[in-house]
């Protein structure tokens, strides 16, 4: 079996696909590519039997037929080579491939394609589409608040929530909570999702930069993309996502609102002093004062600052953990952004001043106690 490609075009092809790749996977099959030449057209699949990822390309070739080839073998090579046609020569009884360049040739051992596992069969149930940008900002805005708690599987994934008014895209870990919702996009039948973060992770490395239509494809077990000459097909995660509806505090009577980047800015300086097990950062608010503070008593490190803002309703001094109010400040655009707060331990919600047209934004952030300093 005989193809030629483009160097450089192959490896942009195999570099968008290879991150579901893992190392040391369960299957040893696993750490290749599958190869499957149909004439002109090469089908390359990456998989870790949970997501699996599949490109198309132009080739010349006359032949049909499969081969495993080993990932990061084939990806330095390509690396190392300039823009040039690249020969592929595969011997289908000893799985052996040989690649031709005009810099010289490289043998590698291949595998067996009937080795590689099936891709799931795309029994679809529900299908709406999105244009890449909006997908993309959804996941963007909330994959960073998904847990890494293996034991609370629910939450390692997004929940995304179809009706025929919106789609709502949910990420917790149980100290936050991020709601992204879009009133232009819906489906006709009620479905709800979850997605698991890596695969969420993958996708949005994959989707171009230019806006382009992704159509989503639901089975009860699988969830199938595809854009352009991509397609990836990633398992669901048959668990429960908790109530979050209810968690979300409604009467919230004191709100601040403040700069963005300058919260933002007095955090990161502020978190420097503070605890590094706990990340505890203090916010005193009064009428047009917000007072950050921070203290480790191990290290006798202290810092605050002073910011201007607008406040109303009772003073009040209450903690959080600045790392993820970093995390969240630093994944809005608005300038001002409000925090509404109820009670020192009670959950905050962060909300931008401004929001893209079609889009509603609300972040739930759990306070932290207090040490008892001054």
């Amino acid at each position: 079996m005989k193809f030629e490609v483009s160097s450089s075009t192959l490896l942009k092809q195999l570099s968008a696909i290879s991150g579901v790749i893992t190392t040391n996977p369960i299957v040893p099959i696993l750490e290749n590519f599958l190869f499957q030449i149909n004439k002109n057209k090469l089908t390359i699949t990456a998989s870790d039997l949970q997501t699996s990822i599949i490109a198309e390309m132009e080739i010349n070739s006359n032949d049909s037929g499969s081969i495993a080839v080993p990932a990061k073998i084939l990806i330095d090579t390509l690396k190392g080579l300039p823009d040039q046609p690249v020969t592929f020569l595969v011997d289908e009884n000893t799985y052996g491939v040989e690649l031709k360049s005009d810099n010289g040739q490289y043998k590698l051992s291949g595998e067996n394609a009937t080795d590689f596992p099936r891709v799931p069969a795309v029994n679809r149930a529900y299908t709406l589409e999105f244009s890449s940008d909006v997908l993309g900002r959804a996941i963007a805005n909330t994959i960073f608040a998904t847990s890494t708690d293996e034991l609370r599987p629910a939450m390692t994934g997004v929940y995304i929530q179809l009706n025929e008014n919106n789609a709502t895209f949910v990420a917790t870990d149980g100290h936050r909570l991020i709601r992204y919702r879009r009133d232009d996009a819906g489906t006709n039948t009620d479905l709800s999702v979850i997605i698991p973060r890596k695969a969420l992770n993958l996708l949005k490395a994959s989707l171009p930069s230019e806006s382009t239509p992704v159509k989503m494809e639901f089975s009860n077990s699988n969830a199938f993309f595809s854009f352009n000459n991509i397609r990836m097909i990633c398992r669901l995660i048959d668990e429960r996502f908790p109530d979050y509806e209810n968690a979300i505090p409604n009467n919230n009577p004191n709100r601040l609102s403040i700069g963005r980047v300058e919260l933002l800015s007095s955090l990161r300086r502020i978190s420097i002093y503070a605890n590094r097990a706990t990340n505890q950062v203090r916010l005193r608010i009064a009428k047009n004062d917000l007072l950050i503070s921070a203290e480790d008593l191990d290290f006798s490190n202290e810092a605050n600052e002073h910011l201007p803002c607008e406040y109303k309703g009772e003073d009040m001094e209450i903690g959080f953990n600045a790392r993820f109010l970093i995390e969240m400040l630093n994944n809005l655009s608005s300038k001002t952004i409000n925090i509404e707060l109820s009670a020192p331990n009670r959950a905050g919600l962060i909300t931008p001043d401004e929001r893209e047209e079609n889009e509603d934004i609300l972040m739930l952030v759990m306070p932290v106690m207090l040490n008892n300093y001054a």
